[in-house]
């Protein structure tokens, strides 16, 4: 156990390290306006005189005000004891209802979430077995599914938001349907590469008992693509999660982590933009989890682990 987390913990605290350094010359400027506006003395005087100069200078100068980059109302780069103090407010302080609430922010998202990967889960698996059976499909649809993928999704989703709107889809749906695009495609590839893992011995012993296609789907395929499932799901559901995110934006959502995201550019509330940066990571990490537990059950059952 100490082996595995002490390398963990030591990329941490680098990570840690590194951001406190990175936080003094980000803030250094707004600090040493504050601090002359309040008498200090800085060198050199004036905001304009200092709008050019280098940070790293600037701090060099000015060490004096390094203190204060760290507790900023509203800093270029928050410092850690920063965005986990908001965490702290916005999850433990506040009750799961309130609007103020990243528990009940994140749980918008995740619905919209969990719904899209739903949704491109089957659709992925279905595509897949057809790819694997059929070789006009094999031809005809894996390259557009391929092709699917190079289309940026911030330019795709307010298209698709606005054609649903149209027809009167709103509300989870189109976040949904956004994820599903993001989600499908790893697991196109996981399972048909899963389908096709059986050698030729296997599927022509199968043959000599005279099964069919149906039978060797279930009894063969489909058990062995379980492992390459599983892979393409961990991809599958954090893409979800970011589909869900960005289907927030251009429609301008008052909930979800997308929104907040989105309030917060809108009022330079950085330190509310990385606390909800970091609960959408702690909800991707805990969902990737999640299915490693029931990859590893599922797989144990099966006695293929």
């Amino acid at each position: 156990m100490t082996q595995k987390l002490l390398p963990i913990l030591t990329v941490i605290l680098a990570l840690l390290a590194a951001w406190y350094v990175a936080v003094v010359p980000m803030n250094i400027k707004s600090a040493l306006t504050t601090a002359e506006r309040t008498g200090a003395d800085v060198v050199p005087a004036g905001a304009k005189e200092r709008r050019d100069l280098s940070a790293i200078g600037l701090v060099a100068t000015n060490s004096f005000a390094i203190a204060a980059t760290f507790s900023q109302d509203r800093p270029r780069l928050p410092a850690p004891h920063q965005v986990a103090s908001e965490l702290w407010k916005t999850t433990v302080e506040k009750k799961i209802t309130s609007k103020r609430s990243l528990v009940f922010h994140a749980w918008i998202t995740l619905s919209a979430t969990l719904l899209g990967f739903a949704i491109g889960t089957g659709m992925g698996i279905l595509l897949a077995v057809g790819i694997v059976h059929s070789r006009a499909m094999d031809m005809s649809v894996m390259p557009w599914a391929i092709a699917s993928q190079t289309i940026p999704i911030l330019a795709i989703a307010p298209m698709i938001i606005v054609v649903l709107n149209s027809i009167g889809i709103q509300g989870l749906l189109p976040k949904a349907f956004i994820s599903a695009y993001l989600s499908f495609f790893p697991v196109v590839v996981g399972m048909v590469k899963g389908l096709r893992s059986p050698d030729r011995m296997q599927l022509d012993l199968l043959k000599t008992y005279n099964s069919s296609a149906p039978q060797s789907l279930l009894k063969l395929r489909l058990p062995a693509s379980l492992p390459y499932l599983f892979a393409s799901l961990k991809i599958g559901i954090a893409a979800s999660l970011v589909g869900a995110i960005v289907g927030e934006l251009p429609t301008g959502a008052v909930r979800g982590l997308g929104a907040r995201l989105l309030a917060g550019s809108y009022y330079g509330q950085t330190v509310q933009i990385w606390s909800a940066l970091f609960m959408a990571a702690i909800v991707a990490a805990s969902l990737v989890a999640l299915v490693g537990v029931v990859q590893r059950l599922t797989l144990k059952k099966m006695g293929m682990s």
